[in-house]
């Protein structure tokens, strides 16, 4: 029983680091924009995490390369995951308040069980329907006050829905693809490296040396993406995940409330009856698409 009760709580405390550590990359996102371009902040994150990952996963564990088919599978798995939906979601963050960055990203199991449905040719279900209907009315909420004191736009909105759309459709073609016991770690780094190598571009066409300042803002906002989020937030999703799926995704509700908090306490963003109102509907609707019909 002592066992069992070490691993409980071991599983716990994991789940609550995952979802302080996930729920605090919009407000450090906001934080390294006081200082550096979008696309700067993105590129240096991911190849800091990438040569992190990389160097643990081949140096020190031994783990193999990827081998032919497994690096095209790579190269689309790090445009979606990595390129479209971080590149637009940096630039999103721009455009809205942290608090309802976090609140967007908890509603990827909606999205991500609704593209599966398509994919696979299944009937989407009537929970997942409703779920879909009340995330969306949360977000809707939640931003409603913040369309008004200018903490999000229009366009935000937009970049940050496509973004969500561009991060489920990477996780549905992951998971729908053969990796051949490929070390997750070796996915994640070499996914997060190319995703990095193809933003550079558009870091090269956009960059303005009068608009980057290397100052604690932007090092710290953009080493904290790399590490504790980019790595240590993974780590913890995929060790919650290896005991159980189902009960995994349910720390994705603590997400928006963290958000929000950690948004407020940092950024000083405001806090309203509409954001309590909306977070509320996203969990809801993040719970009723967890239940079986």
């Amino acid at each position: 029983m002592k066992d069992a009760g070490g691993y409980r709580l071991k599983f716990i405390l994991a789940g609550i680091v995952f979802a302080i550590l996930w729920a605090s990359a919009s407000a450090a996102t906001k934080i390294a924009l006081i200082a550096a371009q979008p696309f700067v902040i993105a590129v240096t994150r991911f190849f800091i995490a990438s040569l992190i990952m990389l160097l643990i996963s081949h140096v020190i564990l031994k783990e193999r390369l990827p081998r032919q088919m497994e690096w095209k599978q790579l190269m689309i798995y790090g445009t979606f995951n990595i390129s479209i939906y971080l590149g637009l979601y940096v630039i999103a963050m721009m455009n809205v308040s942290a608090g309802l960055g976090t609140l967007s990203v908890g509603t990827n199991p909606v999205i991500i069980s609704i593209i599966t449905a398509i994919w696979l040719k299944q009937k989407i279900k009537k929970n997942t329907i409703v779920s879909l209907l009340l995330c969306t009315a949360g977000i809707l909420i939640a931003a409603w006050p913040l369309l008004k004191s200018s903490y999000a736009t229009p366009l935000g909105l937009i970049l940050l829905l496509t973004s969500m759309l561009a991060y489920s459709a990477g996780a549905v073609y992951f998971s729908n693809n053969k990796w051949n016991g490929l070390h997750i770690l070796v996915i994640n780094g070499w996914q997060t490296l190319i995703g990095g190598i193809l933003l550079l571009p558009l870091l090269f066409i956009f960059y303005d040396a009068n608009k980057n300042v290397y100052d604690v803002n932007s090092i710290g906002g953009m080493l904290w993406l790399a590490i504790p989020v980019s790595i240590g937030a993974v780590q913890l999703w995929l060790y919650l995940l290896k005991d159980d799926p189902v009960k995994a995704s349910f720390w994705l509700f603590l997400c928006p409330i963290f958000g929000f908090a950690i948004a407020a306490i940092m950024l000083k963003e405001p806090i309203s009856i509409h954001t309590f109102i909306g977070v509320a509907l996203v969990i809801l609707g993040l719970y009723i698409v967890q239940k079986k019909e």
